[in-house]
């Protein structure tokens, strides 16, 4: 059984993550209205992974006989100066999500619930990766800063860029 802390917690997150894919879909829109396809598709990628992060909390929370309780999306940034903006804001907003997902690991330890620990390794490993990407990113958009074919490399670069069913979903079909 889940704690009422936890249980909280969780549900909030899953908030987060929705708030998350949504501000991927609006980087993505933002990208494809500049004519960035290649870096429109990038952030669509990010925003499909949100929403399977949402969803293993969610099948997580109904796995405990809990109750998944979705509150209101807040409403997201719509436009960007230019890529390497929109992939600074992605990793400030990763190292946000990485915060959270540690006090959820904290809230479990403390609990003493073990599932719910092991279930969040996942999430744990999941943040490193994303905020190493956002990482990735900035450097190869500072690389072709100011270089008009650079960007236009990169965004094909960025265009073959293929998304994968997060493992926890993969395994349960």
């Amino acid at each position: 059984m889940l704690s009422k802390k936890l249980h909280d917690a969780l549900n909030a997150q899953i908030n987060a993550e929705l708030w998350s894919a949504y501000l991927y879909l609006s980087m993505s829109m933002d990208a494809e209205a500049k004519g960035l396809k290649g870096i429109a598709n990038w952030f669509y990628v990010q925003f499909q992974e949100e929403q399977d992060h949402a969803r293993i909390l969610m099948n997580y929370i109904l796995s405990r006989d809990a109750v998944v309780e979705l509150a209101p999306i807040d409403a997201v940034r719509t436009q960007w100066d230019s890529a390497l903006e929109m992939f600074q804001d992605t990793l400030t907003h990763e190292k946000e999500v990485t915060a959270m997902i540690n006090n959820l690991a904290a809230i479990a330890a403390e609990d003493k619930d073990y599932a719910s620990a092991n279930m969040l390794v996942w999430f744990i490993d999941e943040q490193v990766e994303e905020e190493e990407s956002a990482r990735d990113m900035i450097t190869a958009c500072e690389a072709v800063e100011g270089n008009k074919f650079g960007l236009y490399m990169l965004d094909k670069e960025l265009a073959a860029r293929v998304y994968q069913q997060a493992a926890p979903l993969a395994a349960k079909e």
